[in-house]
């Protein structure tokens, strides 16, 4: 089977290479490897604008288009896999994506050159839900706010409230996949009470999880002392958390987001958090990345702002080229990867 692998400046090529000794033995490949060119922040600005339009809006790159001539699998992360390098590859049977978004595959083509687009799943899922749970800390006991007073000369006691426990409320979940899950692990030794909505996940799976069903939205946001977004960017799911959700949230309450900004109005959102109608806010993902200098959202005192960084750690990258790996494997001993988006339209399923 040959292989092109791409790396980047999350995932190197050598992960994959270790991934694919382990899971598939030492008569793998051939393999060729090829570095995404690029520093992090470009690669992750690329990859920020694919996600709003496609994989065609960023420049296709000469170094993957070279390289792919022969390829009957790509494996990627971040690089843009657009019609320009799918016609570059007449062999191509599938391209294995080191994530679960495929915002910088060019999906519709592959399909119709018969081309398997596989994802994987749950890679960053423990990482993001790491990273919730220290948002809420921040936000809950200003952890962020005192140690910037405290570098800058400052000593702050005053905050405007007392600090919030969170084993003493409810922390409602918006998305019960691999992340919610995954948190719902992570919190449950803290003792608070989990609601989560999420008309696809069955009662079984959420009283697996100790977690008890809310019946919509509202509810979650109503009911919520904290408000954790875990869920897919979907055309059902777009900006579907709306002026109407925050107008229902406790004066005490948080909202935070690790999933997308796009699944949020973040100008209703701004808008509370302005006008402290809630405790405050935690927000690792954003609709421009990075923020302008002059961004409104660096203004406010109430909320903890990161870089979209919740999955970027090294046990993220390890697993996600195992995943690759592991469905490389599969590709090669049946000709299908089942859990490609595709897998139906090509007749693997």
């Amino acid at each position: 089977m040959r292989i092109v692998i791409v790396g980047d400046r999350f995932i190197p090529a050598e992960f994959y290479i270790d991934a694919l000794s382990k899971v598939c033995g030492p008569g793998f490949g051939p393999v060729r490897c090829v570095d995404w060119h690029g520093t992090k922040t470009e690669q992750h600005t690329a990859q920020q604008t694919m996600e709003w339009r496609g994989p065609g809006a960023v420049a296709v790159p000469d170094e993957i288009v070279e390289a792919v001539g022969e390829a009957e699998v790509l494996a990627v992360h971040f690089a843009p896999v657009s019609r320009a390098v799918l016609l570059a590859a007449p062999a191509l049977r599938a391209v294995c994506v080191a994530r679960t978004g495929l915002e910088n595959v060019d999906v519709a083509v592959a399909t119709a050159r018969g081309v398997g687009v596989v994802p994987v799943f749950g890679r960053n899922a423990t990482a993001v839900a790491e990273l919730a749970v220290g948002l809420m800390l921040a936000e809950a006991r200003d952890i962020a706010r005192v140690d910037a007073s405290v570098k800058s000369g400052g000593w702050r006691k005053t905050l405007g409230r007392p600090g919030l426990e969170i084993g003493d409320g409810t922390v409602g979940v918006v998305g019960f996949g691999h992340v919610g899950r995954a948190f719902a692990t992570v919190l449950r030794g803290f003792g608070s009470r989990l609601i989560a909505y999420d008309p696809y996940v069955s009662d079984a799976v959420l009283a697996e999880h100790s977690v008890a069903r809310a019946d919509s939205l509202d509810t979650v946001f109503s009911e919520s002392d904290f408000v954790q977004v875990f869920a897919r960017l979907t055309a059902e799911t777009e900006r579907f958390i709306r002026a109407s959700h925050f107008a229902l949230m406790k004066p005490t309450a948080y909202f935070v987001n690790t999933a997308r900004s796009r699944l949020v109005d973040t100008g209703a959102l701004y808008d509370v958090l302005a006008a402290h109608r809630i405790a405050g806010a935690g927000l690792d993902v954003h609709d421009q990345e990075p923020l302008p200098a002059d961004s409104l959202w660096r203004r406010l005192d109430n909320v903890t702002l990161t870089t979209h960084f919740a999955g970027d750690t090294t046990t993220t990258s390890v697993r996600s080229a195992r995943l690759v790996a592991e469905a490389i494997a599969e590709l090669t001993a049946t000709g299908r990867c089942v859990s490609a988006v595709n897998a139906r339209e090509l007749g693997w399923v």
